[in-house]
């Protein structure tokens, strides 16, 4: 079964024209397009499929400054409150709420990475409670254990993935935006080495300015104009459980298993960093640069099969547009979850939380993480094509920085000043000179 997800009547015809076309509407472009359209831009966003549809409905929904890497941190923090304030800009619920995030360990070492990094997020301004074995027992309660310690995050929170994206969209559709769904965009026009034109399915809207935020596609994309970005992809397989456990914290993170509160009561579950690496022609084309990070990862990360190259999201052939391409044959990425892992994941959790002995599994999903060799997403414009951005790469934390990125991709396409420094996230810093460099937090 498909992760759960609000369905949404979209924008008919599409536009001949418009200011911006925002390319993939998961959760980054989504919100890209939102604060376009709020910035009084005529925008387009074209979605292949269905919007929230791919990894943007499939995560856990949780909204972290917690363990942060130093350059993503920033961008976290702006985005809850740009959590909160969508809101009440628009009346819309994504199902936010800062309900705060539990982590408890029996492990020095993590403790101890946990204690560095809390040390770290104050000079950050960022509030973060470490737990001794007795705070940390309290608030694990539900696991009915002594825990040597913890940490908790006051004002992190969650939303929900299954309503977040469409919410956006028909926030952006009251603002005179366009969103298409179920229309691939197959490529780019230019004139004078400039972009001058998004090609879809249904025809081509002539634009200055596109940011393609493609997720998992994203690499092959840049492969057909000739921009190299490597990316990768792991396939991760979690679930959902019913209503009817009680006692449990909104949001609890342990080594064993991850329990986050639902908006209808039961809880999504999954053991953080486990996947599979599903071989591709694009995994063998970037192999030396995700290399370090595979290996960093091995005791989590398994071989996969051949799923990845049905799916046909890492290709490297080269499309035509005026033919149908990859993403016109595979409009979801629905990968089939891996049961050794959907089995496990449900027996930890009922052998740490008891309580869910009351409820039964409601669903079980997979989904494609991108991710980039040093863990941080690729957001600015492409060289080689003036007026062409990137904001992909997003390596399993884009739904919690979603708003974030998205109005750093609008501050830069429009010229405004940026919500954040965007010099981390410059995608040219995949030259061979960047390989392998990762922050300490």
């Amino acid at each position: 079964m498909r992760a759960p997800l609000q369905q949404i009547e979209t924008s008919g015809e599409l536009p001949q024209s418009a200011d911006a076309v925002v390319i993939g509407g998961g959760i980054v472009g989504i919100f890209a397009a939102y604060y376009l359209a709020r910035g009084g831009l005529k925008v387009a966003l074209v979605e292949k499929g269905r919007v929230g549809a791919e990894q943007s409905s499939r995560n856990w929904g949780w909204c972290r400054q917690q363990n942060r890497d130093a350059r993503e941190l920033p961008m976290a923090t702006r985005s809850l409150d740009l959590w909160d304030s969508f809101a009440t800009e628009t009346g819309e619920d994504t199902g936010f709420r800062r309900c705060g995030l539990l982590y408890l360990s029996n492990d020095e070492m993590e403790l101890a990475g946990w204690a560095r990094w809390r040390d770290f997020a104050r000079t950050a301004g960022v509030t973060t409670h470490m737990l001794a074995s007795a705070e940390a027992s309290e608030r694990g309660g539900a696991t009915g254990r002594t825990w040597k310690g913890g940490v908790f995050s006051p004002t992190d929170g969650t939303a929900d993935p299954s309503r977040a994206a469409p919410s956006v969209a028909r926030a952006i559709l009251k603002l005179g935006g366009t969103v298409h769904q179920n229309c691939a965009a197959r490529g780019i026009e230019t004139e004078g080495g400039r972009l001058s034109g998004v090609v879809t399915e249904s025809g081509t809207i002539r634009t200055k300015a596109a940011v393609l935020a493609g997720g998992a596609w994203a690499s092959s994309f840049c492969h057909q104009f000739g921009f190299r970005f490597p990316q990768a992809s792991v396939r991760s397989s979690i679930l959902s459980v019913s209503p009817g456990a009680k006692g449990l914290p909104d949001a609890l993170h342990t080594a064993r298993i991850s329990a986050t509160r639902r908006s209808d009561g039961g809880y999504t579950l999954a053991i953080s960093g486990r996947g599979r690496v599903d071989v591709t022609p694009q995994q063998l084309r970037f192999s030396s640069q995700f290399l370090p990070m595979f290996l960093k990862r091995w005791r989590s990360l398994a071989p996969g099969g051949l799923q990845g190259m049905r799916s046909g999201h890492e290709a490297l052939q080269r499309w035509r547009l005026d033919r149908p391409t990859p993403m016109e044959r595979m409009r979801v990425l629905d990968p089939v979850p891996d049961r050794a892992t959907i089995r496990l994941t449900h027996a930890r959790a009922l052998e740490l939380l008891p309580a869910l002995s009351q409820t039964k599994i409601s669903a079980a999903w997979a989904g494609y993480i991108d991710s980039t060799p040093d863990g941080v997403p690729a957001i600015g414009e492409i060289d080689n094509v003036p007026g062409f951005f990137l904001a992909a790469g997003f390596s399993g934390h884009g739904f919690g920085i979603g708003p974030g990125a998205g109005h750093l991709v609008a501050d830069l396409m429009t010229g405004s000043k940026p919500i954040v420094d965007p010099k981390s996230y410059d995608p040219r810093r995949f030259d061979a000179s960047a390989w392998g460099k990762v922050a300490d937090f």
